[in-house]
């Protein structure tokens, strides 16, 4: 009887056991075109995965920061809810009523609510829209301070 794995499976297994023939569970570059050599898998394609890898690796990498700058962001924001609230239930108080307060709080810790669902939030269309809108932000700050830099490196040359 001839066992098939499925493609996962397979991939399962080789991965075990690279594992455990390498040292620390790392390979060298060398040694992975070894490996794929000898699983008939040609050096384009190699590359080609690599590239997609590395790919991955980025977009991973910057979505953690983007999820990180919008927490960031919704925790100031909680802080300044609470500092702001407090102070108007305080005002209020001294007033003698809750009043307009209590409608402040109300709107406002909707919104909020909305933020932090927001924030917390790492999948679906909207997530995906506004990371690619982030990513575009950041792709235009680095453009401009390169080009800054550069005009100010030519100014200080010239």
């Amino acid at each position: 009887m001839i066992d098939l794995y499925a493609s996962e499976e397979a991939q399962q297994i080789l991965q075990i056991a690279i594992a455990k023939e390498t040292e620390g569970g790392e390979l060298t570059r060398t040694q992975l075109m070894e490996i794929a050599a000898e699983l008939n898998i040609a050096p384009e394609t190699l590359m080609s995965a690599e590239r997609e890898w590395l790919d991955l690796k980025s977009t991973s990498t910057q979505q953690a920061l983007f999820n990180q700058q919008r927490r960031q962001q919704f925790r100031h924001h909680l802080i300044r809810y609470g500092i702001v609230n407090g102070f108007l239930f305080s005002l209020n108080l001294l007033a003698g009523g809750v009043g307009i307060a209590l409608f402040i709080a109300l709107s406002w810790g909707i919104g909020l609510s909305l933020q932090g669902w927001r924030a917390y939030q790492s999948s679906g269309f909207r997530y995906q829209r506004d990371f690619e809108s982030w990513q575009r932000r950041q792709q235009v700050k680095r453009s401009m301070n390169n080009l800054l830099s550069n005009l100010f490196n030519r100014f200080l040359n010239a």
